[in-house]
């Protein structure tokens, strides 16, 4: 069993204090359809496996605090970072304070300012972006939109990301120019985007500093957690945090 926790660092121009990463599926002490660094408490895991994952976690990357795990609902609740509130994505000005979202398959953003002063995580599955969890996020932030830089993390990708009409239907609500994210799939279905998708949100909102979105959760099962391809599944992490 791979004992040697594997991280993504995003490669994004953040400030050095700054810290933020994601992590693959190695590294753990779960089993079976969770091998092996599941980091989800909610999934049917083994509570003690989960435990000592997060616990490795912690003291592989030194981290200066538990993160602040969120009771993630696919909404478009965004908080100040707050272990086990009920949202989608929080955000902290504070120095240690750690920011995570979960996801298998959704997308994870992370955004910070520019200055290094502010930092969030947004779960951003196709829910949580037609409901508007990144205009939120961005939101949050007190300053201009303009300042915030993001990096969007893995991701199911576009050729894999299969939707319904009524899926594609909520996705364009609002923005028309969002027909170029969508491709013709088996008979009424489509293939979708996300990636495009935030970044065509985003650039909205006014961040124009836009990074990642290149990593498949679907096409790694090695490295990556998929619900689309498992079903039954772990969770990888992504988290930020301010030194």
């Amino acid at each position: 069993m791979t004992t040697e926790i594997e991280i993504i660092r995003p490669d994004w121009p953040a400030p050095t204090r700054v810290q933020a990463l994601t992590t693959t599926r190695r590294g753990g002490v779960s089993r079976g359809a969770y091998a092996s660094l599941n980091l989800g408490d909610h999934v049917g895991d083994a509570p003690q496996a989960v435990a000592e994952n997060r616990r490795r976690l912690r003291q592989a990357l030194a981290l200066p605090a538990e993160p602040c795990w969120l009771r993630q609902v696919h909404g478009a609740e965004v908080v100040t970072a707050t272990a086990g509130a009920r949202a989608d994505g929080s955000f902290s000005e504070a120095v240690g304070v750690v920011c995570a979202v979960l996801t298998a398959d959704c997308l994870p953003v992370l955004l910070c300012d520019e200055a290094g002063r502010w930092v969030a995580a947004l779960h951003a599955g196709w829910r949580g972006l037609a409901a508007g969890v990144l205009e939120r996020g961005v939101a949050a932030w007190p300053g201009e939109p303009a300042a915030l830089l993001a990096w969007l993390g893995p991701t199911i990708g576009p050729a894999r990301f299969e939707v319904g009409p009524e899926v594609r239907q909520a996705l364009l609500e609002g923005d028309e120019g969002a027909y170029s994210a969508f491709r013709p799939g088996r008979a009424d279905r489509w293939l979708a985007d996300l990636p495009a998708l935030a970044r065509r949100r985003l650039l909205r909102a006014g961040v124009g500093a836009v990074y990642g979105g290149t990593y498949c959760t679907h096409d790694e099962p090695e490295r990556f957690f998929s619900h689309r391809r498992d079903g039954i599944c772990g969770r990888n992490a992504s988290l930020i945090w301010l030194e």
